[in-house]
């Protein structure tokens, strides 16, 4: 237990709990190879970007990682979800698409937040599907969580005060405005303890009025904090939640916004640190509305005018169409028309800045022209902005402190807000196997996008030989459903990946299903060097992260002294049952992790006097239990009868090594089963390896 790499399997799965809000009862739809788990919202030991739920929002936890099926969580009674990835290791052109099954859309490709958790936008519906496409070895995908309302998507908000240059003299006048919005957030766009932002004016000056807010505050610093050296008393103040010290700049969540926090008192041009971080977090951010904050104004008629040294700031925002700036610095309240970086009106593509630098501190007149347009100017109004946000639009309002008059509102939706009318198609389960003579259903979900309304016409190809689909009905009025029934013929059999085909107005959208069929025939062979129809994950209940079973040519492993773990052969052939075939960058890269996964084989007739032989491996570090084991059972209808076990060993290394098993099966003689192979790294974290192969039932 004294190498690093054993360490990282450890580390890797130490999770802290997360509340799960009252009432919050999660109904998950289990895809067919997908891992998903009704589990307790768990925390990832990964860098996350936080996020700050609309108020009523309700959250679950599940366990779902990298099906190469999909697959679909569900939540009765929601109107929306968003999801939680802990975890988006994309490769080349692989994604993942997540839809909702009312309306909403979105690809997740290799830029979207590397390295980090982070929650999808929202999707309308009570369910959300999950459709990968991965042709790396290398990509993988986690969701451990969602978040869900039982309102309409479009009336959950989420309310954030604004407001910079703060205490001042009278910024015990603005504290009870905030206090009265009840945010979710407060940011602040600098100057925030005057005159020096020292420790002792944060705690005599600002603390007393605003600490009150300190849990729910996103600062951002000001020229007055840099009158301290380093602005140490800002960073000691906020600590953590004012970004990496000496930098300041950071981002978060609201809902489906996305804030950034900048730091306009550091270097700022087009090729500094700050911008390219920038850069990078618009092109990872993933929500459909941006905003940013900082303290100095690229647009002000107040005495400070223009300042062109933060247009890499708008240059980068107005390039990702981001919607709302705030700033401070001038101690007035200005509200510009939307804008390109050199202050030209863009009504359509442009950025809205709203300074407000009315939080406490004296008032500054308007005697500088702007290279942008001033909509709306007040100089004599303490007050503070309040943002009312939603998934498509915000609402703007200055609102006075006690006693004044002047207020001002304003609102624009978010350009990257779905606007044109679309539609999606997707398939629950994505994996089915017929019987001949039988059927099997598949839901086909049609969702819609931009407020689609139309009809979608739906067809099936590719089936195998002998089997034949019909939808009812045939045609979806979207957002809606059809039952896809898949009627094999007698002599029905072979696999392949059909396509599900929905058309509306000459577009056409697609979804895969993959489909076997085949005899049940008495006894059983498989030596798998070809797919005869095993299904991962069949029941929906594993938990493994890595290491799912899959058919294969297995590549060996060892641990660093040498002991093999996974074989890199097979008693025939080239291909084998293995716990992820691929060796990786170390021994424990595709080792089983995080619980149980399973796989299920096709049906069959047990003949009489039934015996069941196979040819396995399992091997494992000395920081196994008896906790891991490969087993096999039989399932005889629901009921799954285990009929061979090999368990852990602590502080005992086992290498890999091919051994024959033979089970007696003559109680299930005359009956039709399937075989259940099992695998887990289960308690706690530890490597794990096994493999299967040449499995026959004869009589």
């Amino acid at each position: 237990m004294n190498s690093p790499l054993r360490r990282r399997w450890r580390s890797s799965t130490i999770y802290a709990a997360a509340v799960v809000m009252a009432g919050a009862v999660a109904v998950v739809a289990l895809p067919s190879g997908g891992d998903v788990k009704l589990v307790a919202a768990a925390v990832p030991d990964v860098p996350q970007v936080p996020q700050i739920a609309e108020p009523g929002t309700q959250s679950a936890g599940v366990a779902f990682a990298n099906s190469t099926d999909g697959g679909q969580v569900c939540q009765s009674g929601a109107q929306w979800l968003r999801v939680r990835f802990t975890d988006l290791s994309l490769r080349g052109n692989d994604s993942v698409t997540v839809s909702g099954s009312k309306a909403g859309s979105y690809t997740f490709t290799a830029q979207h937040w590397p390295g980090k958790a982070f929650h999808s936008r929202a999707f309308e519906g009570d369910c959300v599907r999950i459709q990968p496409r991965l042709a790396d070895s290398g990509s993988r995908y986690a969701v451990d969580s969602y978040q869900f309302g039982t309102q309409a998507l479009a009336a959950a908000t989420a309310t954030v005060a604004a407001v910079g240059d703060v205490c001042g003299s009278s910024c015990n006048q603005t504290a009870p405005v905030v206090k009265n919005m009840s945010p979710q957030a407060l940011v602040l766009a600098g100057d925030n303890a005057y005159d020096n932002g020292s420790t002792s004016d944060y705690k005599n000056k600002y603390d007393p009025q605003y600490g009150q807010f300190k849990s729910i505050t996103y600062p951002s610093p000001g020229n007055h904090e840099y009158n301290t050296s380093g602005a140490s008393g800002y960073f000691d103040y906020f600590g953590a939640r004012a970004g990496t010290r000496g930098k300041g700049f950071y981002s978060f969540d609201v809902g489906d916004w996305h804030f950034i926090a900048l730091n306009s008192n550091i270097s700022r041009g087009a090729t500094s640190e700050q911008v390219t971080w920038l850069k990078n977090d618009l092109t990872a951010n993933t929500k459909p509305c941006t905003a940013a904050f900082w303290h100095h104004p690229r647009f002000s008629r107040g005495d400070h005018g223009d300042d062109t040294s933060v247009t890499p700031f708008w240059d980068a925002l107005y390039a990702a169409k981001a919607d709302l700036v705030i700033a401070g610095h001038d101690h007035n309240y200005q509200r510009f028309a939307p804008s390109r970086p050199n202050g030209t009106r863009d009504d359509v593509n442009g950025v809205r800045q709203l300074l407000i630098g009315t939080g406490g501190r004296g008032f500054y007149s308007f005697n500088q022209g702007s290279d942008a347009v001033q909509e709306v100017g007040n100089a004599n109004t303490f007050g503070v902005g309040k943002l009312t946000l939603t998934a498509t639009n915000y609402k703007a309002d200055f609102v006075p402190v006690s006693g004044r008059t002047f207020t001002d509102t304003t609102s624009g939706n978010c350009k990257k807000a779905s606007s044109t009318p679309a539609f999606s198609v997707g398939a629950s389960p994505s994996s089915v196997a017929v019987v001949p003579g039988s059927s099997k259903t598949v839901t086909v979900d049609v969702g819609a996008t931009g407020g689609f309304t139309g009809s979608v016409a739906l067809s099936v190809s590719g089936l195998p030989s002998g089997v034949t689909g019909s939808f009812s009905p045939s045609s979806v009025n979207a957002p809606g459903s059809s039952t896809l029934t898949l009627t094999a013929s007698d002599s029905a059999t072979g696999s392949a990946t059909a396509t599900i085909t929905g058309t509306s107005g000459g577009v056409g959208k697609t979804a895969s299903l993959s489909v076997t069929a085949g005899n049940t025939a008495a006894g059983f062979s498989d030596d798998f060097e070809s797919n005869l129809g095993w299904v991962a994950n069949a029941a929906g209940s594993d938990t493994a992260t890595t290491g799912r079973w899959e058919r294969g040519d297995p590549e060996e492993t060892r641990e660093a002294d040498g002991s093999v773990k996974q074989l890199g052969t097979t008693t025939s052939g080239t291909n084998c049952l293995v716990t992820g075939r691929l060796a990786g960058a170390s021994d424990g890269a595709n080792d089983v992790d995080g619980g149980l996964t399973s796989t299920t084989s096709p049906q069959f007739s047990v003949p009489s006097g039934g015996k069941l032989t196979f040819s396995y491996t399992f091997a494992h570090g000395d920081n196994s239990s008896t906790s891991d084991f490969l087993r096999v059972h039989v399932l005889d209808g629901t009921t799954k009868v285990k009929v061979f076990e090999k368990l852990g060993t602590s502080g005992v290394k086992v290498a890999g090594g091919w051994q024959t098993a033979t089970v007696d099966l003559a109680q299930f003689a005359g009956r039709d089963v399937k075989l259940v192979v099992e695998a887990a790294d289960a308690s706690t974290a530890s490597l794990w390896e096994s493999a299967v192969d040449d499995v026959r039932v004869t009589g």
